[in-house]
């Protein structure tokens, strides 16, 4: 477990075991850099993960606390692809297939692949307003959803889940047969009430599922 892993972990105990309760503050991250005497960087990524996780609130000027729990809600994961394969023992890599600036926005298309076929097509949008830093960014080492994740915590995400035929030119690029069915994942990501980023997924039917898990608070 390296040091980010472990501060994490230290706070993400507290919460769990209910000792902070929701609206919590979290220490402030130089008074955690003190603490565990270590970067600002370091204290930034234990953090990025809680939130990413839904466990705490980063608020703007208010500081990061700990988040409140819906009653019931679906859960399903911002997937990482490249750390997916990686998990599954299998080869990845991506191809940026488009990069175009329109203004304050940044639209990428990238092809990932898996075990030496396609898994998925991206297509994303990336307001360079709340992520300024992309703007220079050309995802050659890692995927744009991986850097975000790396560099940008997010507060809030929607999913919508759907089905497309693939036609000619989508068929190509996933290696598949013009028509055949294909899972696509609408999502988008907010930081409070800024949008960080839309993206759709495809994926070949046959080499994809959805898995999502389900809670409900309250008493029982």
């Amino acid at each position: 477990m390296n040091l980010s892993e472990r501060i994490r972990s230290d706070l993400e105990a507290r919460i769990l075991s209910g000792e902070w309760k929701p609206g919590h503050p979290i220490p402030a991250e130089h008074a955690l850099m003190a603490e565990y005497r270590c970067a600002r960087m370091t204290v930034n990524k234990a953090i990025a993960g809680m939130a990413a996780a839904g466990l705490v609130t980063r608020r703007r000027r208010a500081g990061t606390v700990v988040a409140a729990p819906a009653a019931e809600r679906a859960v399903l994961e911002i997937a990482d692809l490249a750390a997916e394969s990686e998990e599954l023992g299998l080869p990845y890599r991506h191809t940026i297939l488009s990069r175009e600036m329109a203004g304050d926005v940044l639209a990428v298309t990238t092809l990932h692949e898996r075990g030496g076929l396609p898994l998925a097509l991206e297509e994303r949008r990336i307001a360079l307003t709340a992520v300024p830093q992309a703007r220079d960014e050309r995802f050659e080492d890692v995927p744009p959803g991986t850097w975000l994740l790396r560099h940008v915590a997010w507060t809030e995400a929607e999913h919508v889940i759907g089905a497309r035929t693939a036609d000619a030119a989508l068929a190509k690029r996933l290696g598949i047969a013009r028509g055949d069915a294909c899972l696509t994942l609408d999502r988008r990501t907010w930081q409070a009430r800024d949008l960080i980023t839309e993206v759709r997924l495809t994926y070949p039917a046959d080499r994809h599922s959805f898995t999502g898990r389900f809670g409900r608070g309250g008493s029982s």
